[in-house]
């Protein structure tokens, strides 16, 4: 059943989400935990990610239940005239569209932005796509391509090897919190102008956000970032450095942090060391006199007495530790959607709470509850 008093911000809007396997339906997830009522519009085949396996848990492939808790499913066949008018029913409540369809791909099935904002001035219409819908429409929307253009790979990796993509589809999570952002703002103007908006996001675009100071490096100081493994450009002390067992990460910020550690790990004083532009030009030197200290003590030793003294230091571990150390420090990081373990939303509020998540949907499990709730008005 579909409940028309959820909890939570977003309660009473409606999202018809045609969107799969990340960026949008991240998206679209984002927006269901904070309440709306989210519509996952699938083919029959269904969003591919649910045959992404291995991992996988119950034949569900454990990608597509990371971004789908507490949606709806039905699977239509846009070429199919009685489907199609299914849809149409379903976008005419909707609050909200999010597409993730080349440019163009929607506009035969009239589920374009200027066919549906015509019929509904209110609509607020998300597309994401991979490069734009000018010169890179044609080009497919994949996270790795993404990476591979934007300079992402050029700067990961070790100094001495190759290029290298970041161990997630990072660019797919980033486009797809942009297009949340997009959305609340498009709501937040429909509810003073009573016009919707067309929101459009785009791989490449927030790529180049989201590299940030390495971006900032080439348009406003004119430098090619280059790969420097685990280092910083512009800070030092800041990797990961051997103890006597094995790895910590220490990141100094600032030179009052640098100061600390120098007097936990028994650095003997050196002025170049004084300042961080001082630090970056004796790096090498540094890092041998930081090693020869640091080898004395094991890792969790070293993290105790740094995290004491002020000094942001951590352990490296494994995505299972992050997640039991994450439990450890209070943060509550899994939820269960259902009685399918998930990854906690990030945002908390003091006030405004909303209903645990259901599971991520079976493949058009909840075709007569969206009738249902259509019939109902």
């Amino acid at each position: 059943m579909i409940e028309d008093t959820k909890s939570g911000p977003l309660a009473g809007v409606v999202v018809a989400d045609l969107s799969r396997v990340l960026a949008g339906p991240y998206c679209t997830m984002m927006l269901a935990d904070l309440g709306a009522t989210v519509i996952k519009v699938e083919s029959r085949q269904g969003d591919e990610t649910r045959t992404w396996v291995p991992p996988e848990r119950d034949g569900e492939g454990t990608y597509y239940l990371a971004v789908n808790r507490g949606k709806h499913s039905i699977a239509l066949d846009f070429a199919d005239p009685d489907d199609r008018a299914l849809l149409g029913r379903i976008v005419e409540r909707a609050d909200v569209v999010v597409e993730n369809f080349k440019p163009g791909g929607l506009a035969r099935f009239g589920l374009d932005y200027e066919t549906l904002s015509a019929q509904n001035p209110a609509l607020v219409y998300a597309s994401i796509t991979g490069f734009g819908s000018r010169g890179g429409a044609d080009l497919p929307g994949y996270d790795l391509l993404a990476q591979a253009v934007s300079g992402m790979m050029t700067i990961t990796g070790s100094a001495d090897g190759g290029p290298t993509k970041v161990g997630v589809a990072i660019f797919d999570v980033i486009a797809g919190l942009h297009a949340v952002t997009g959305i609340l703002a498009a709501l937040r103007t429909r509810d003073a102008t009573g016009r919707g908006d067309r929101i459009e996001v785009n791989l490449l675009s927030s790529a180049l956000s989201g590299l940030v100071n390495q971006a900032s490096a080439y348009v406003a100081g004119g430098v090619e970032p280059q790969r420097m493994g685990n280092a910083h450009p512009s800070l030092y002390p800041y990797e990961p450095f051997p103890a006597r067992d094995r790895d910590i990460v220490i990141a100094v910020g600032n030179d009052a942090q640098f100061a600390r550690l120098a007097a936990v790990v028994g650095l003997p004083a050196d002025e170049r060391f004084a300042t961080m532009r001082g630090r970056n030009l004796a790096r090498g030197d540094l890092r041998a006199a930081l090693i020869e200290r640091l080898a004395v003590r094991d890792a969790d030793e070293w993290f105790a007495l740094l995290r004491e003294a002020g000094v942001p230091a951590a352990p490296i571990l494994g995505v299972g530790g992050g997640v039991e150390l994450a439990a450890e420090l209070g943060l509550e990081p899994v939820v269960l959607a259902g009685d399918v373990p998930t990854i906690r939303n990030p945002i908390g509020f003091a006030h405004a709470r909303a209903d645990a998540p259901s599971a991520p949907p079976a493949l058009d499990g909840d075709r007569d509850a969206v009738r249902e709730w259509l019939d109902r008005g």
